[in-house]
């Protein structure tokens, strides 16, 4: 038995792995930081487990079994994943932007497999740019908080005003 035959894990790659761990720590770090759900440990977990999921499906791939379908498997999964994190409160949708995010990583993690690790890392520094961006933007300007983020705003205000006003 050789170091070979020891640290191989066919059909994975180690530097896939690596860039699954960092694409979902990076992602996940940012979510962590902000106080939004699907922190560090469950992104990495996502991209890591639909990378393996794609390169298994690569290596069994045949006339009987299509790697496509085990990522529209993949896709129909993470959704019900991200449909978790997605709440009602008081009357508002939230979570969407963490159920996208899961999504997202989902996509990173067959980006790995399919496509390249590098295409990979550049789109995670897009979605970081993305969830970090549009942040900034929405604490700078009361323009880029209106619709549902208004609506939640007045709702909260209205029941605390109401609570204040019942003792």
């Amino acid at each position: 038995m050789t170091i070979q035959d020891i640290t191989s894990i066919y059909p994975f790659s180690w530097s896939s792995i690596g860039t699954a761990l960092f694409c979902g720590t990076i992602i996940g770090l940012e979510r962590q930081v902000r106080g939004k759900p699907v922190g560090i440990r469950t992104s990495s977990l996502i991209v890591l487990g639909t990378y393996m999921f794609v390169a298994i499906a690569q290596v069994v791939s045949n006339d009987a079994a299509d790697p496509s379908r085990i990522i529209g498997q993949v896709v129909t999964g993470v959704g019900f994943l991200g449909a978790g994190v997605m709440l009602t409160r008081d009357g508002v949708v939230v979570g969407v932007t963490s159920a996208a995010t899961i999504w997202t990583l989902a996509a990173l993690g067959v980006c790995i497999a399919v496509v390249g690790e590098l295409v990979a890392i550049k789109m995670a520094v897009i979605v970081i740019g993305i969830l970090f961006g549009v942040g900034v933007l929405e604490a700078r300007s009361l323009i880029f908080t209106r619709g549902a983020h208004a609506q939640y705003r007045q709702r909260k205000k209205r029941l605390k005003n109401n609570s204040l006003g019942g003792e």
